[in-house]
């Protein structure tokens, strides 16, 4: 039994949402929990045909045996987070930990109002810095405060602890990816917050010692929403000619593509700890990988393009995402 912290290594988008949708089924998981910014992330995933996106909630919601557990680093808005609720019918299953500061009306109005985030940085809009800004100045009301949360909350880091000392498997769940943290990525082109391994693990409350695996995500090529630098940014008739064109699942704005960079994942390898990665959409940059599920039929060129990662970063590639659905998954785990 595992305690798994799934971070994303570029800039977000990088697949975490499908990747852990697929392993709380495949490991029966029994605590998914969220930490991370807040609902300016959203994670995708498909199954049988029907895509989900989430935006409050952990990525486990089809797994009916996993609890959701929203940690207290966690920004949240309660009217997302119940139309959540309802879509995966998890009344009966999500916990909301009372220290969890709320986004308002007036935080979203900040955020598109205020020209330097929404024209200068390119936030989402949601609220979520001018949240974060007031939780800094101990002004932003909180879980606790809000009635209509009270069915839900849950001390989160108790909850997890006691799941940690039964030997449960456990996902933490971060959000954005490693160079959108407010202290390692490209100021002031970031998020509100750090979001790599380390600080998951505060927004959850669960101390290093207690992570078993530290899962970094890569896409197979490299893309970011918003301003701030992007090495070899490729232009916007190009990603579309290479099938790169992607728009944000919260935004809807086109994403900017670039590709793989071996540089910047050597450095989030080091900053998050990573024990394993995973690559998703290699069928993207590979048609031909389409929904396998054997590493052994991947085209050489496909195995090349692992292998190197592996023998440049030195750590292992244990997911490799090669569709849509979230059973289009080669999971290596058991053979590295």
């Amino acid at each position: 039994m595992t305690c798994t912290v799934i971070v994303g290594g570029f800039y977000g988008d990088e697949g975490k949402g499908k990747l852990i949708a697929y392993l709380a089924q495949k490991d029966k998981i029994s605590i998914a929990v969220r930490g991370g910014v807040g609902p300016n992330a959203g994670h995708t995933f498909a199954f049988n045909g029907k895509k989900y996106k989430v935006r409050m909630l952990p990525s486990a919601g089809l797994n009916m045996g996993t609890r959701l557990f929203i940690g207290p680093g966690v920004l949240v808005d309660p009217v997302i987070l119940q139309a959540e609720i309802k879509i995966f019918d998890s009344q009966d299953r999500t916990f909301v930990d009372p220290n969890c500061a709320i986004i308002e009306k007036k935080h979203v109005e900040k955020d598109s109002s205020l020209d330097h985030l929404a024209h200068k940085v390119g936030t989402t809009g949601t609220g979520t810095g001018p949240a974060n800004a007031d939780r800094a100045l101990r002004i932003a009301k909180i879980a606790r405060d809000v009635p209509e949360l009270a069915v839900y909350l849950e001390d989160v880091s108790d909850a997890i602890n006691r799941a940690i000392e039964n030997s449960e498997n456990i996902l933490a769940e971060g959000t954005q990816g490693t160079y959108l943290s407010l202290y390692h990525g490209n100021y002031p082109y970031v998020t509100s917050k750090d979001v790599t391994a380390s600080a998951i693990c505060s927004d959850v409350g669960i101390g290093p010692k207690s992570v078993d695996e530290v899962l970094v995500v890569f896409k197979s090529y490299v893309t970011r929403v918003g301003q701030g630098p992007l090495n070899e940014e490729l232009s916007s008739d190009e990603a579309g000619n290479r099938g790169w064109q992607e728009f944000g699942s919260v935004t809807g704005r086109q994403r900017r593509a670039a590709p793989f960079d071996l540089n910047l994942a050597k450095k989030a390898i080091k900053i998050n700890s990573a024990s394993q990665l995973a690559v998703t959409k290699l069928d993207i940059l590979y048609p031909e990988c389409a929904g396998l599920k054997e590493y052994a039929n991947l085209p050489d060129k496909a195995k090349q393009f692992i292998e190197n990662i592996e023998n440049q970063t030195g750590k292992p590639v244990t997911l490799i995402g090669t569709g849509e659905d979230l059973n289009e998954v080669i999971d290596r785990r058991d053979q590295i």
